[in-house]
C-alpha cells in the first residue's frame, strides 16, 4: 500500500531542482531514492509529473507517492560467532570489525543477524521485525565488542526497558587524537542529524536527543590518548560525535576524524568492552566483557614505544 505525501513548495524553494528541494524538505529519504521515485512517475507538481531537473515553484502542490517498504527475507548463514554467553533468553557475542549488525541497503548478507538466525535456529525475538530479529541495541560496523541479542519477546522487552531507563552498563575503549588535559569528564550534548550531511550525526542546538558520555583517561601517548567511555544514552555514533565535539576525534574515524591515522586501521578505534544488565529471567545483575581485538592491542603496543 502506498503512502501519499502532499505539501506546498515554500518560497525558499524557488528555482531549486526538484530532486534537491525534495531531499532538503524530506531528510528521511536519500536524494537517490527521491530521484528514483521521480523517474517512476511517483512525484507530481500541481498534478503534472516532474523530472529531477525541473525547478520547484513556490506555492505549487507537491504530491509524492511512497511505496510500502518491502522487507526482504533474511537468510540464515553459517558464519563464525564469538559467543561470550548464551542461555534460553539471551546470547552475547563479541562482534568483529567489519561486520554489520543487521541487514540494510548494500548489506543484505554477512550480517550478525544472518549469523544469529542460523545459530539460534530462528529462536529470536520478533519485536523489531524480520530485518532485526533479536536486536535490542547495535554497534557500528567498524566497532568491535560485546553485543546482546534476545531470544524471546519477554527478554527483549526487559532489556529495552533497562536501556530506556539508562540502567545498562556500557563501557567502551577508544584511542583519540590529542592529549586530553583533564583525567576525566562528561560530554552532555544533544545529538541529531547533521544539518547539511544527512549521513552524519552531530551535536545540535535544537531538535536533538539527549546524549551523555562519561570519559576517563587510561593512558597518554603525547599526541594520542587511550580512554574509557561510559554511556548513559545510546545515540547513533554517540562516542564518535561527542569526542569529536570536544576536539578529540577517534583514530581511524574516516567520517568524523580530521586527520588520517599513520597506522593501518580499518575504521575507528572503538571497542565495546563491557555490557552489564539485570538478567530478564534470573533477576540478577550480570556483566560480560569482550577482550580487546588483536589490532587494538597491537596499536597500544606501538603507541607505548
Amino acid at each position: 500500500m502506498e503512502a501519499i505525501r502532499r505539501f506546498e513548495v515554500l518560497e525558499e524553494g524557488a528555482g531549486v531542482r526538484m530532486d534537491k528541494y525534495l531531499s532538503g524538505v524530506l531528510p528521511e529519504f536519500s536524494r537517490s531514492y527521491l530521484q528514483r521515485l521521480i523517474q517512476e512517475g511517483r512525484v507530481s507538481l500541481n498534478g503534472c509529473p516532474v523530472r529531477a531537473k525541473d525547478k520547484a515553484v513556490p506555492g505549487a502542490v507537491v504530491e509524492l507517492e511512497v511505496p510500502e517498504a518491502e522487507e526482504p527475507e533474511i537468510e540464515p548463514e553459517d558464519l563464525p560467532l564469538k559467543i561470550l554467553y548464551e542461555d534460553r533468553d539471551v546470547i552475547l557475542v563479541n562482534k568483529p570489525k567489519g561486520m554489520v549488525v543487521h541487514p540494510a541497503a548494500g548489506h543484505t548478507s554477512g550480517t550478525l543477524v544472518n549469523a544469529l538466525l542460523y545459530h539460534c535456529r530462528g529462536e529470536l525475538s520478533g519485536i523489531n521485525g524480520v530485518l532485526r530479529p533479536g536486536i535490542v541495541h547495535r554497534i557500528d560496523r567498524d566497532t568491535t565488542g560485546v553485543l546482546v541479542a534476545c531470544k524471546n519477546d519477554q527478554a527483549h522487552n526487559c532489556l529495552a526497558k533497562q536501556l530506556k531507563e539508562h540502567t545498562v552498563t556500557r563501557s567502551y575503549r577508544a584511542v583519540v587524537w590529542g592529549n586530553i588535559k583533564e583525567d576525566e569528564g562528561t560530554v552532555d550534548a544533544p545529538i541529531g542529524r547533521h544539518p547539511t550531511d544527512r549521513k552524519k550525526m552531530a551535536v545540535v542546538s535544537s531538535g536533538g536527543r539527549e546524549a551523555v558520555t562519561h570519559y576517563r583517561v587510561l593512558e597518554r601517548f603525547g599526541n594520542c590518548t587511550y580512554i574509557e567511555c561510559r554511556l548513559e544514552t545510546g545515540r547513533t555514533h554517540q562516542i564518535r560525535v561527542h569526542m569529536t565535539s570536544i576536539g578529540h576525534p577517534l583514530l581511524g574515524d574516516e567520517v568524523y576524524g580530521r586527520v588520517k591515522a599513520p597506522f593501518r586501521l580499518e575504521g575507528q578505534t572503538l571497542h565495546a568492552m563491557t555490557l552489564g544488565f539485570i538478567h530478564p529471567s534470573r533477576g540478577e545483575y550480570m556483566e560480560f566483557e569482550a577482550p580487546l581485538p588483536e589490532y587494538f592491542a597491537r596499536l597500544l603496543e606501538v603507541l607505548r614505544q
